[in-house]
């Protein structure tokens, strides 16, 4: 594996960026703990030793999340990647948790699109030379999909970035199926749930809109409130992802790991089982382009849009505003690498 995840990184080009001096963000999801479906350190054996022929200075890097977990704090976050074998003896390269202790380390990237106009990106991931973008495609319970976009847009925010993209989700339950378990009032990081009248009831004005209530939620009990938000919030995490995009143009690959693609994203604490078996790695500077290849060779090997029907989201939002604002292409060639 790690040898064919190094000859498509190396269709990339990027190594001629690299210079001896040259800080390397590595971005990727270390799993949540429990996770069984992220990309695994081993497979990364290959990229590694080419990028550290290049320079020293390469390190595997992730932000901390909204929700409260043990990724939402720099230490209890990298202590999880060690013990999901990110660690220095596997990878041979730090790693480095990008926006800080509490995910409060920014920069503001002014890029004045519709939704955003001035992004706030982690400052280790700002102040990069280059970045590759490692995703590990999966369903997702707000944007439909999760690959390489949402990895660069959401994943590369700071926490007041992921908060300024999810501001105007708000989920909402259902009292007729809610059984007042109280587990979404455990996992909701800005305590906006209370149980009221037998049930659960999520508070507005306090909401982040993260969506891990929707996920947690056992009994079904709760789902978003879309109406515009299904697309304001693909429009704004798109919009981050232009605004890195644009910091790192000419020094910035992306790759998709299309393996045990599962229902829900890695931030899920639990073994999933995949959607559709297992396809390939593939690799593009086009990030708008290595999506749309990807989402297509997804659905050409399930019988119906699995994507959809995980959460009933139209995934095709983030990649036609991609294209509208220029971040990339929905035309692609698909070429296979022996």
């Amino acid at each position: 594996m790690s040898q064919k995840v190094e000859k498509v990184f190396l269709k990339l080009g990027l190594l001629s960026s690299i210079e001896k001096d040259s800080f390397v963000a590595l971005k990727i999801h270390f799993g949540e703990k429990g996770n069984t479906g992220f990309i695994k350190p081993q497979w990364l054996g290959g990229i590694i030793h080419q990028i550290k022929n290049k320079t020293t200075r390469a390190f595997l890097t992730d932000t901390n999340t909204l929700y409260i977990g043990q990724r939402t704090n720099a230490t209890e976050h990298i202590r999880l990647a060690w013990e999901h074998g990110f660690n220095p003896e596997t990878v041979g390269i730090p790693v480095i948790i990008a926006d800080g202790l509490l995910g409060e380390d920014s920069q503001e990237i002014k890029i004045n699109l519709s939704r955003i106009k001035s992004a706030k990106i982690a400052a280790s991931i700002f102040h990069a030379d280059l970045l590759i973008c490692l995703s590990h495609f999966t369903g997702h319970v707000v944007a439909g999909f999760g690959a390489s976009l949402k990895n660069l847009g959401m994943g590369c925010a700071s926490r007041a970035g992921k908060l300024e993209q999810h501001s105007d989700v708000h989920p909402k339950v259902n009292p007729k199926v809610c059984t007042n378990c109280g587990i979404c009032l455990d996992y909701c990081p800005s305590r906006a749930i209370l149980q009221k009248n037998g049930t659960a009831f999520i508070q507005d004005e306090q909401c982040l809109g993260c969506g891990e209530c929707l996920v947690v939620c056992k009994a079904g009990a709760i789902k978003m409130r879309w109406d515009a938000d299904e697309r304001r919030i693909q429009e704004k995490m798109t919009e981050y992802a232009y605004s890195v995009w644009h910091h790192f143009r000419g020094k910035i690959g992306f790759l998709n790991f299309l393996l045990k693609i599962t229902k829900d994203c890695d931030c899920m604490a639990k073994d999933q089982s995949p959607l559709v078996e297992d396809i390939g790695i593939l690799s593009s500077s086009d990030v708008i382009a290595l999506d749309k290849a990807s989402v297509d060779l997804v659905l050409e090997r399930g019988r119906k849009d699995v994507l959809r029907a995980g959460y009933d989201v139209d995934w095709s939002l983030q990649l036609k505003h991609g294209t509208k604002i220029g971040l990339g292409s929905l035309d692609y060639e698909l070429i296979e690498i022996p």
